[in-house]
């Protein structure tokens, strides 16, 4: 989407909203936690299972606008469920951060943050 320079300011300037928000520098998992509490609603408490839950949701949200998944509905509980339509691209460790990275600013982008 963009060359990985324009990524890395996009991705230290969100980091640095984030920081203001938050108080503290989040890590990937916290983001996608985040994300996925957005995505359901705010709750007070979450079993370690069901974060691990909010941080699929968040992938798949993500990665819905790329045609990787779509949502197929939400469930009598509120929590959304995806349907992955075609499989993930054969990437490093690195692209596959970059990737998401990529997912996650355009995320963040759309929802006027």
């Amino acid at each position: 989407m963009f060359n990985n320079d324009d990524l890395q300011v996009r991705w230290w300037t969100l980091e640095a909203k984030l920081v203001e928000r938050f108080g503290k520098k989040p890590d990937m998992e916290s983001i996608l936690f985040l994300i996925g509490i957005q995505e359901l609603g705010v709750k007070e408490k979450f079993t370690k299972e069901q974060k691990q839950d909010l941080m699929h949701i968040a992938i798949c949200r993500l990665l819905t606008p790329s045609g990787y998944y779509e949502l197929e509905g939400v469930d009598t509980d509120g929590w959304p469920h995806y349907k992955q339509l075609k499989p993930m691209p054969d990437l490093n460790p690195f692209e596959q951060e970059n990737f998401l990275k990529d997912h996650v600013l355009l995320y963040f982008e759309e929802n006027d943050f």
